[in-house]
């Protein structure tokens, strides 16, 4: 029989655990016998670690995991995936805005053979701001990085044992998780589903992580920032010279005097503008590859609490 493991990032969530859990006992686990549930704890503030332990002292296939401190909810589901003993494992949303029975349509895709199962938006009930960024961001997505991706987009999705392995062993920081495993290549499949909207407690998706989240995408996997710096540069170039031309043209011809300190300026701070723009994008790639080579892990696993019987 296979192993499902159900990896849950939690930061601040400890209005929604109890509920999430509940539905999960309900919908998934009475289905799957075999499996264990994983929480992961990235620096939370509130109670929901001694909330995650209650839930562990009455159900044996609880797994709690504490992070040393907030290190980003792609770094804390690397760490479930580390720790994780399944056959496959399942990324799962402490928000409650995905219905947790997509768990076992994404658990039957893997059964037939497909090593990966990602989870797509169909719709959602959002902020029509933040579903307007997240179709921006997903159409970039597909033009610059993978073409692959789906248009509503996907969060959460299901990988086999041998994509796991591959997964941790990337051991990448200021990436994108979901971009990683569709990276692999291995056999893929995806399933659509309608996102809720949220009844319980305050998200911390703050738009300043969004903004990193898009950076860290395509920075990480794709080298077109370069090439359209370069194509600029290449057309400012060429737009500098027909101006200078005319200019030439112009006062040898007809005698126009060449002055217009205002115009020169204009150009000037143009390509000054340009200048410090492309450097601040080589700036974001040689900062990527000095903080890969400093080798840090990109978390660090503080405690680790597997049975109800453990000590607290």
């Amino acid at each position: 029989m296979s192993r499902l493991s159900i990896i849950i990032p939690v930061y601040y969530n400890s209005d929604t655990l109890k509920d999430l859990y509940d539905d999960l006992k309900v919908k998934v686990l009475d289905k799957i016998p075999d499996h264990e549930i994983v929480f992961v704890d990235d620096g939370s503030g509130d109670d929901s670690w001694k909330i995650m332990n209650e839930i562990r002292s009455g159900d044996d296939t609880v797994k709690c995991v504490k992070l040393s401190r907030n290190f980003g909810e792609h770094a804390a589901l690397l760490a479930g995936f580390s720790v994780c003993t399944g056959d496959c494992a399942v990324t799962k949303q402490a928000d409650l805005q995905e219905d947790s029975s997509l768990i076992l349509e994404m658990f039957e895709s893997w059964k037939k053979g497909n090593e990966v199962v990602l989870a797509a938006r169909r719709t959602r009930k959002d902020n029509p701001f933040y579903v307007l960024f997240a179709n921006m961001y997903y159409g970039m997505i597909r033009k610059l990085v993978n073409g692959n991706m789906p248009e509503g987009g996907c969060d959460c999705y299901l990988i086999g044992r041998k994509a796991i392995n591959e997964l941790v062993k990337l051991n990448e920081k200021n990436s994108s998780l979901t971009l990683q495993v569709m990276w692999l290549g291995f056999k893929t499949d995806i399933v659509y589903f309608d996102r809720l909207e949220r009844e319980k407690g305050k998200g911390r998706w703050t738009m300043g992580k969004k903004i990193k989240l898009v950076m860290d995408s395509i920075l990480s996997f794709s080298y077109k920032p370069l090439r359209i710096m370069m194509f600029a540069g290449f057309v400012f170039d060429l737009f500098a010279l027909a101006i200078f031309i005319s200019v030439l043209v112009e006062y040898f011809t007809v005698g126009t005097p060449i002055a217009g300190w205002s115009s020169l300026m204009c150009i000037v701070l143009l390509g000054f503008g340009m200048i410090m723009t492309m450097i601040g994008i080589i700036g974001e790639y040689i900062w990527r590859t000095l903080d890969a080579s400093r080798n840090r892990p990109p978390f660090i696993i503080d405690v680790i609490k597997e049975t109800s019987t453990e000590e607290e």
